[in-house]
């Protein structure tokens, strides 16, 4: 992803609170991509916006914060949960736009970052449950439960264990560095498959694919 040079922005006069947000995001995505998480500051953004410090405390309570508002002004909504009936389908749709942002640069190592920084950050910690992984994991609680209502999977099927299952497999590949590159497309097929092992309902043509015929 190429990251143009952050420069300042200067507003004349009073202007509306939506220009001077978008702004201040559009430097955060600027300077956050540029120098990652270690590199990114307020000052830098406050310099690169043209917007002052108090303004932007006054929007966002920690520079943490401001680095999540920034990253996902970056990389936008490219990680989203549809339903369209077919749940092992979905789920590989969704992990694979999961794995496609954890492999772009800069933002997958950035995103990797920021889960880091989250580890001793509440306030960024409480924005990530907030604005992405809460909304996130809900999405996927609400796909399986409506897979077991439609009879694709089992009754006793647990949304909550199988979420840890997927994702956590998932975050164990790019948060540790020498898993890294074992995070690519393929895998997403191959963690679904083997989350959903046993839970899946056959459909009748599988079912009667697996009977054996008598002689």
């Amino acid at each position: 992803m190429a990251v143009p040079a952050a420069g300042p922005r200067r507003g004349r006069g009073r202007r509306p609170l939506a220009e001077v947000r978008a702004d201040v995001l559009e430097a955060a995505a600027e300077v956050l991509m540029a120098h990652g998480v270690a590199g990114f500051t307020v000052e830098k953004v406050v310099v690169a916006s043209g917007v002052s410090s108090a303004t932007v405390y006054r929007h966002w309570p920690s520079r943490g914060a401001l680095a999540l508002d920034g990253f996902r002004h970056a990389v936008g909504d490219q990680v989203a949960l549809d339903d369209t009936g077919d749940v092992r389908a979905d789920l590989e749709r969704f992990i694979t736009a999961f794995i496609r942002l954890a492999t772009q640069r800069p933002a997958g190592p950035v995103f990797a970052q920021l889960i880091g920084a989250a580890q001793t950050d509440a306030e960024l910690a409480g924005q990530f449950e907030h604005h992405y992984f809460g909304p996130r994991r809900r999405d996927a609680f609400a796909l399986l439960e409506k897979a077991k209502e439609r009879g694709q999977l089992r009754a006793g099927a647990d949304p909550g264990l199988l979420v840890d299952l997927i994702w956590g497999a998932c975050y164990i590949r790019l948060l540790l560095p020498h898993l890294t590159d074992q995070l690519t497309e393929d895998f997403a097929p191959a963690v679904v498959d083997q989350a959903l092992a046993g839970l899946l309902v056959p459909t009748a043509g599988e079912e009667t694919a697996g009977k054996v015929t008598e002689p």
